[in-house]
């Protein structure tokens, strides 16, 4: 995942910021307790596509 690409991404449903779950493949906001599924290099940036996270995600997101 390029890191510039990274630094501008935003949660499309609160704006806020995303943390890359590298071993996932996901981008995931902890505000709104979704991943967002990253699919041939390409952020899938869709409220529809985003999967609610759980207990032990939150955890690893620090």
């Amino acid at each position: 995942m390029d890191r510039r690409l990274l630094e501008i991404l935003v949660c499309p449903v609160c704006k806020g910021p995303l943390r890359y779950r590298r071993e996932a493949g996901e981008l995931a906001c902890r505000a709104c307790r979704l991943a967002y599924p990253i699919r041939d290099d390409i952020p899938v940036m869709l409220e529809e596509e985003g999967r609610s996270l759980n207990d032990e995600d939150l955890k690893d997101l620090g």
